[in-house]
């Protein structure tokens, strides 16, 4: 992790306007997104979901733990009663970790990679989320339990976007989610996400989340762009951070709730459609090949 400060030109003091996790701290994780949900640290991706190879969360930054807390979830037939804060003071900013089963204490060291406890399916994200560490950064003075807040969050990893058509193969399936083995993963080791028609990595849930990102600008970025994907305009990009047209996603011409995007390095890459068949959406099975597309509408739907 590193720091950057503004206020005098050469970084060495000023407060501090953007935290960098480190290449070396995200090779660790399979799979991650800066954008894929509804909690307001993602709106301007202010925080990261990290997807370790086991439940066991890593610490992602190494410091003090100078608290822990325990809140009540929302009611999920799936999730636990409760979910966990750690804050973890690394010397420059405070690390606010969720999900995760506190086994650290107030006044434990930590480093980067000890084991901070399981993690848990919490309540707060959808039955589709798999379990990941939520990550996002506070400066010392600033609220550290509030929701908002948190300082931006650049990933020092390159994103590498890749092309589909739309057709894939159901490869595994739940509930709530089908999950697809194309576009398949060029490099597998590397973080690729699904490429729009320009060419940008994409992160989000389209179009289910209000806004999404891409994965090939930094937090400062303040360029626009319009962006497209099999066709159809799906959102408008300024600087990293997408706001998502009124667009629905489609499976063999039956609508879906949309598609979850993120960055990986699975060689399994592929998206997972999010469909929910208690909401009246198709449900698939393991081995139909399917054909996705995205088209213009009134009514999209939106879950945060």
């Amino acid at each position: 992790m590193s720091v950057t400060r503004g206020g005098d030109g050469d970084g060495s003091c000023g407060e501090v306007v953007q935290v960098t996790l480190l290449r070396a701290v995200v090779e660790r994780y399979r799979r991650f997104s800066v954008y894929n949900s509804p909690y307001p640290a993602h709106d301007r991706g202010h925080g990261i979901d990290l997807y370790p190879e086991t439940n066991v969360a890593a610490a992602p930054v190494a410091g003090e733990v100078l608290d822990t807390r325990t809140v009540q979830c929302p009611d999920r037939s799936y999730a636990v009663d409760h979910d966990h804060l750690i804050l973890i003071d690394t010397g420059d900013v405070v690390a606010r970790v969720l999900h995760v089963d506190p086994a650290v204490a107030a006044g434990d060291h930590v480093a980067v990679g000890d084991p901070l406890g399981g993690m848990v399916r919490s309540g707060f994200f959808g039955q589709w989320v798999d379990n990941h560490v939520h990550v996002e950064f506070r400066d010392p003075t600033a609220n550290l339990y509030r929701a908002s807040g948190s300082l931006p969050l650049a990933v020092d990893v390159p994103v590498a976007p890749v092309t589909w058509n739309g057709t894939a193969r159901v490869v595994d399936t739940g509930e709530t989610y089908a999950v697809l083995d194309a576009p398949s993963h060029p490099d597998p080791g590397t973080y690729v996400s699904l490429a729009s028609d320009e060419g940008v990595p994409l992160d989000g849930g389209l179009p289910h989340y209000t806004g999404g990102g891409r994965l090939d600008r930094t937090p400062t970025a303040s360029d626009e762009a319009s962006l497209s994907l099999f066709g159809t305009p799906v959102g408008t990009a300024t600087g990293r951070t997408v706001t998502w047209d009124d667009v629905a996603v489609s499976v063999d011409g039956k609508r879906v709730t949309g598609l979850s995007l993120f960055a990986s390095r699975e060689a399994g890459f592929g998206p997972k459609v999010v469909s929910r068949p208690a909401a009246g959406e198709p449900s698939f099975e393991i081995g139909e090949t399917v054909s996705v597309s995205v088209e213009r509408v009134d009514d999209p739907r939106r879950l945060g």
